[in-house]
């Protein structure tokens, strides 16, 4: 667990210090996430695959889950409030507490959301609706799981499909799918128990709280949530691009395979991921906590790692050709 505990936490470390601190530390958290961690993804191995006994890694997603907050309302107020930081700072600060919420806090949410026990899913979605995202929730298990690599999946790119077309699809479809599948779960129970209204209240007390401060942390709020629901659409683009199940009769997908997500093999950035690189083992095994992910011969592979990846995936033309010769490699003969 050491892997994943410093890969997680020195972002987080140093994001907090930059915050109070400034100057050379706020550069010292964004390089730590980018280029650092590209560096080491270069020079250390692939990670194996884990035995049996593997930890759980439950007590490291908790605490990142319980330090979300504190870093959010830091992060409002080193970017927007009244910090002292000059404006190069609080750029700084809003691409790396962008980064970390993207790439670090929406994977171990991710895990809390999967996880048996309701209060460490009640945290999940805490972190979520607090980044205005909270029916993420609902629609990642309800609907993502269920219909991934088909159509009916808002999360699943269909090939050719850039990510600027993409991400408006993603975001009002996982909001109305999600809305579409609680409201047929939950029906004949009680208006207020309805998880929408958490997410909705939850959202407008993070909103409110962070207005009645000023516009300034207002906007920092909303800014630092946009970029950070940036790298989750990046992420599900990426790791679902062009991978469709096959139709079966009648009309049916096939079941849920190996080869219907996209993974990265490389060691640091994974870890920091908390493993969400290796998509299709979690696909195949949702529950299974993020330390035993595995990886298998039948998994497609990404020329990159994954934040790599995310980053061609701005720029449509380099991903397609990069992209399009992997698909047609996987396509049946």
């Amino acid at each position: 667990m050491w892997l994943f505990s410093v890969a997680t936490l020195l972002p987080a470390a140093l994001l907090i210090c930059a915050s109070v601190i400034g100057g050379w530390l706020v550069l010292a958290a964004v390089l730590a996430i980018t280029v650092f961690t590209w560096s080491l993804d270069k020079l250390t191995p692939t990670a194996p695959n884990p035995d049996a006994e593997f930890p759980s890694g439950d007590g490291l997603s908790v605490t990142l889950g319980l330090l979300h907050l504190p870093m959010l309302a830091l992060a409002v107020w080193a970017i927007g409030g009244a910090s002292g930081l000059g404006l190069w700072e609080r750029l700084g600060l809003l691409i790396g507490y962008g980064l970390f919420f993207g790439q670090i806090g929406h994977p171990n949410a991710h895990e809390l959301i999967h996880r048996p026990r309701r209060w460490m899913r009640r945290l999940g979605k805490l972190v979520y609706s607090s980044l205005l995202i909270g029916h993420h929730v609902s629609a990642h298990p309800l609907v993502h799981h269920i219909h991934v690599g088909t159509d009916r999946d808002p999360s699943s790119a269909p090939r050719g499909q850039s990510v600027w077309r993409f991400a408006p699809h993603w975001w009002r479809g996982g909001f109305r799918e999600g809305l579409i599948a609680e409201n047929k779960r939950r029906k004949g129970r009680r208006f207020w128990q309805h998880p929408y209204l958490h997410y909705s209240l939850i959202a407008a007390l993070t909103l409110f709280s962070a207005g009645a401060f000023g516009v300034g942390p207002l906007f920092a709020l909303i800014a630092v949530c946009c970029y950070a629901q940036l790298q989750m659409i990046l992420s599900d683009y990426v790791q679902h691009y062009g991978l469709r199940r096959a139709i079966r009769e009648p009309g049916k997908p096939e079941p849920v395979g190996p080869q219907h997500s996209w993974n990265t093999p490389h060691r640091y950035s994974s870890a920091m991921m908390l493993n969400a690189p290796r998509h299709s083992d979690h696909h195949l095994n949702p529950t299974r906590p993020y330390p035993g992910l595995r990886l298998e011969a039948a998994m497609p592979l990404l020329p990159y790692a994954l934040p790599t990846m995310a980053v061609v995936a701005l720029w449509p033309a380099l991903w397609r050709r990069i992209m399009h010769p992997r698909l047609d490699a996987l396509a049946p003969q």
